[in-house]
């Protein structure tokens, strides 16, 4: 049979935001692996899996989550972090992949399919989804993503905030990702666009440090890396004024 490789999204932090199908990924695969940096310390995806699987069957991999600037070195980190996934799919039939989120939205997880697809002929490679940070925060804060024919644009912050800036011009909720290294810019461009006043961001959901505030709090200081931000629209139509 083939080996499979299970990407499972566990979700930006709170234990019980891991689906029933994404515990039972966790649980019926051989080995699980996490990401880590090479730091070492405890990531929220393995903190996460931990409340549901022994210790022992997790297998902690390093990848360069956090080098932007170095391709040589990000690249490197990708191919030594494969090998040992294709090692692991080797002898075991089953391996998951813990991210944070969800496995097909700017996750770790799809460089290592590719690679991992090079070096295990006929791995079959699958995807469980999870709540994304966008959702969560949405649910913590009372913000409504989406109404009747509004768009929804997901930016990532490390684009560049003209990047942000261009889809903050646009008609629908904006929601930016990745965002705390550059908060002052970003809370510059919300009030160049009048989007600053029915903002919010949040940072480390469902974890003990978690914080969600208005936009307009930001005061320029950095955030934490992972912070995410929704913006949405003006909406003066009333109920349903957005059919």
């Amino acid at each position: 049979m083939s080996s499979r490789l299970i990407g499972v999204g566990v979700g930006p932090g709170d234990p019980e935001l891991v689906t029933v199908k994404g515990v039972g990924a966790l649980r019926a695969a051989d080995v699980v692996v996490v990401p880590v940096m090479d730091t070492g310390e405890r990531g929220r995806a393995e903190a996460t899996v931990l409340h549901y699987v022994p210790e022992e069957k997790v297998a902690r991999v390093v990848f360069a989550l956090n080098e932007r600037s170095d391709r040589e070195r990000r690249e490197a980190a990708w191919d030594a972090a494969g090998e040992r996934v294709a090692g692991l799919l080797r002898d075991h039939g089953s391996v998951a992949f813990a991210t944070i989120g969800d496995p097909n939205v700017y996750s770790t997880f799809t460089y290592l399919a590719q690679t991992v697809a090079d070096l295990v002929p006929g791995v079959v490679v699958e995807t469980v989804p999870g709540i994304t940070a966008m959702q969560d925060l949405a649910a913590r804060s009372g913000a409504v993503l989406t109404e009747g024919t509004e768009p929804l644009t997901l930016v990532p912050v490390t684009a560049g905030s003209a990047v942000l800036k261009e889809a903050l011009a646009g008609p629908g909720t904006v929601v930016a990702y990745k965002f705390g290294r550059q908060a002052a810019e970003v809370a510059e461009v919300l009030r160049e666009t009048g989007r600053l006043g029915d903002a919010v961001w949040g940072s480390a959901l469902g974890l003990p440090e978690e914080s969600v505030r208005p936009a307009a709090e930001l005061d320029g200081s950095p955030l934490p890396y992972l912070s995410t931000l929704i913006a949405p629209p003006r909406r003066d139509g009333g109920r349903g004024g957005k059919l």
